[in-house]
């Protein structure tokens, strides 16, 4: 039987989503579009690696291989082949979920460290594809991408048209998630990480269920890539490299591994730091984002919205 307190639950959670939908539509019109629409892309993308670690319990190093070769996918045929800017967005996010279906392929029979260093070693070899390809640009990246006119009408040169195409994306992919985590494939993907021997005993086919996580969460962090590269008009080779799937993994778990709005959160805290900390201490802010990772796993190991969840709970507050 259903607690009477599920209901209010409900719709508080209802009524907390609402109102930061209505704050993110208003948001364009107090803070720098240009930083919001970059914190909404790695936000999508935190959520995307979230599904896959928090609910899936698959630690992928990779993750940066579907950010940035949907972004060189987007690039490519937005500025060489003149294609729209949604097309180009769906290419994108296409083409990181076929990546990530022949990452699963190979990695997903795999656990713990394993998974996690064949998924390094993959994403390597594609930025070392990347790097290498002159199509894309080595190391000066794909410059000169235009935002072009979605749908044939929309003006994306324009900021806050461009942030309503990101604001619509990041609410596109969190819904998703959201809906994902919530139906009974979320169920499953969560018994799984919780005991995988006794989900298969029942009968799941684990290794279809991580694979099929595993190109969801691909695709998701896709879309941000393409999305990423229209709004800065750039696919840079960072998008591929390691460094950008370790700071995914930070971004997820300080805002709270495993709970809903905690990647947005980590992802909105590391991209304000870095925002307001590049121009003030240069490459020292490297050093601090990892003072906040060592605090945060010594001093509070659920992250931002885990503690404060915890908080909520002991206080009694439902």
């Amino acid at each position: 039987m259903n607690s009477p307190a599920q209901p209010s639950a409900l719709i508080k959670t209802e009524v907390l989503y609402t109102g930061l939908f209505v704050v993110g539509l208003l948001a364009p019109f107090a803070v720098y579009p240009t930083f919001l629409m970059k914190l909404f892309c790695f936000a999508l993308f935190a959520s995307a690696f979230n599904l896959l670690l928090g609910f899936a319990g698959l630690l992928s190093f990779g993750h940066a291989a579907f950010l940035g070769t949907a972004g060189y996918v987007c690039g490519l045929l937005v500025r060489d082949s003149g294609v729209s800017p949604e097309v180009g967005i769906l290419a994108g996010t296409v083409s990181a979920g076929l990546l990530g279906w022949l990452f699963g392929i190979l990695a997903i029979r795999r656990t713990g460290i394993y998974f996690a260093m064949i998924t390094l070693a993959l994403a390597q070899m594609v930025y070392f594809l990347v790097l290498q390809v002159p199509a894309t640009g080595g190391e000066d990246g794909l410059q000169g991408v235009p935002r072009g006119h979605l749908f044939g009408f929309i003006d994306l040169s324009d900021n806050i048209a461009m942030y309503y195409l990101v604001y619509a994306v990041f609410s596109l992919g969190f819904f998703l998630i959201y809906r994902t985590i919530h139906s009974p494939f979320g169920q499953i993907l969560k018994a799984i990480r919780e005991n995988e021997p006794r989900a298969i005993s029942l009968g799941y086919d684990v290794a279809r269920f991580k694979l099929l996580a595993f190109v969801i969460s691909a695709s998701l962090a896709g879309l941000a890539g393409a999305t990423k590269t229209l709004v800065f008009q750039l696919a840079s080779l960072s998008d591929v490299h390691w460094h950008t799937s370790g700071e995914v993994v930070l971004m997820t778990l300080l805002g709270g591994l495993g709970t809903i709005l905690g990647p947005a959160v980590g992802s909105a805290t590391i991209v304000t730091l870095q925002n307001e900390l590049a121009d003030k201490v240069g490459s020292w802010v490297t050093v601090i984002m990892g003072a906040i990772f060592v605090a945060c796993v010594l001093a509070f190991r659920r992250g931002i919205v885990g503690e404060i969840q915890a908080l909520i709970q002991r206080a009694g507050i439902r």
